[in-house]
């Protein structure tokens, strides 16, 4: 397998596989805030990284979804458009660095709590009701014209709801 390869992020995404990463990240962010197993951030913040850089190649949550949990439960395919779901992965891994951060460096516990809990009804909303919120900015970000074109069109080819038929928040 190619560097490229490895370090690519699928379009399109399985919105099934991307429900059980959120939900993953859903229970670890539970068990870091109820149970104060505050090391399971540095892993919250890997799987981030590694779901940003590779999509689910180097990601334990990518890997177990994509390769068990689906291919279990029937192995459903469900296409969505791969950009917005790594925009949302990017924001899930500023969340979690700046948490891990502000529990370790500038020890914060309770700010990284307040990031943790964010990211609870973020994951929660996205893997109980398939609402993506990451995915929602990205459709306002299209229709402002500060996603580049091309995103734009390999968005489009798989008919990624826009901001104006979505519901409001």
């Amino acid at each position: 397998m190619k560097l490229a390869e490895i370090f690519s992020f699928p379009n399109p995404v399985n919105e099934y596989a991307a429900r059980m990463v959120a939900f993953m990240v859903l229970s670890m962010s539970l068990i870091i805030v109820v149970a104060d197993v505050r090391w399971l951030m540095i892993v919250l913040a890997y799987g981030f990284l590694a779901r940003v850089a590779t999509g689910p190649t180097l990601s334990p949550m990518g890997l177990l979804a994509t390769k068990v949990i689906v291919p279990l439960f029937g192995n459903h395919v469900k296409p969505v458009p791969g950009p917005p779901k790594r925009f949302a992965q990017t924001i899930g891994l500023v969340m979690s660095s700046t948490a891990l951060v502000c529990e370790y460096f500038l020890v914060l516990p309770t700010a990284a709590t307040i990031i943790l809990s964010i990211l609870i009804v973020f994951a929660a909303l996205e893997s109980i009701l398939g609402f993506c919120a990451g995915c929602f900015i990205f459709g306002y970000l299209m229709k402002w014209g500060l996603i580049p074109e091309e995103v734009c069109e390999a968005c489009n080819n798989l008919s990624l709801p826009r901001p104006e038929s979505s519901p409001s928040l």
